[in-house]
């Protein structure tokens, strides 16, 4: 089994992530034109059979620009969401610094939870669940795309490589719509292949 996994266009930075559900800018639009591109020019090589995407707008948005050229089964998954940044999810960067000073994800404690939302803690701990059960759950699937967040991917390197995992780690470079590839043998060893790899914006 192959998983891609592919995070998400660019998103307006002005503003918090987590689970904001605010869309694409026109850059990220673009960004997952050229993936859907790329992946339908080299479809004989990657044989995507089907998508599961985070269901924030910016993964969907990401996911549905994809399928416009692999038209194949997609999914829309609130368990593949970004950490839930409880009452900061969209909030404009100056704001919430006015309002909420000192409360970033890396600031946290491991099981500090943000205002309204989730600890590091039980990110991670919901994150590795989703991954393990998305895996048995498509076991017939032997080309599957994941649409996701940086903070998932992140999550889902560590684990695979049984590497400690915590909100204070320095991010791995993971970029906008880059992919990542997940094989699985049949003897249900997993490994990493490659890492944000994006041919696609090469040109």
């Amino acid at each position: 089994m192959n998983i891609y996994l592919v995070r998400h266009g660019d998103d307006d930075e002005r503003y918090r992530g987590g689970w904001s559900d605010l869309p694409l800018i026109e850059e990220g639009i673009k960004k997952c034109e050229k993936l859907g591109d790329y992946l339908y020019k080299h479809k004989d090589e990657f044989k995507i059979e089907k998508i599961i995407s985070s269901d924030l707008k910016r993964a969907r948005m990401t996911a549905d620009i994809i399928n416009e050229k692999l038209k194949v089964p997609i999914i829309y998954d609130e368990r593949l969401r970004e950490n839930n940044n409880g009452v900061l999810a969209g909030m404009l960067n100056e704001k919430a610094i006015k309002e909420y000073p000192n409360i970033f994800f890396s600031n946290l404690e491991y099981d500090e939870r943000f205002p309204e939302g989730e600890s590091p803690k039980e990110f991670f701990e919901r994150i590795k669940k989703a991954f393990m059960d998305i895996i048995e759950e498509n076991k017939s699937v032997k080309n599957l795309m994941i649409v996701t967040h940086a903070g998932v991917i992140s999550i889902i390197y560590h684990v695979i490589n049984n590497l400690k995992w915590t909100n204070k780690v320095k991010a791995l470079k993971i970029g906008k719509t880059s992919i990542s590839k997940i094989v699985i043998d049949k003897d249900n060893n997993i490994k990493y292949d490659y890492q944000n790899y994006t041919p696609h914006l090469e040109n």
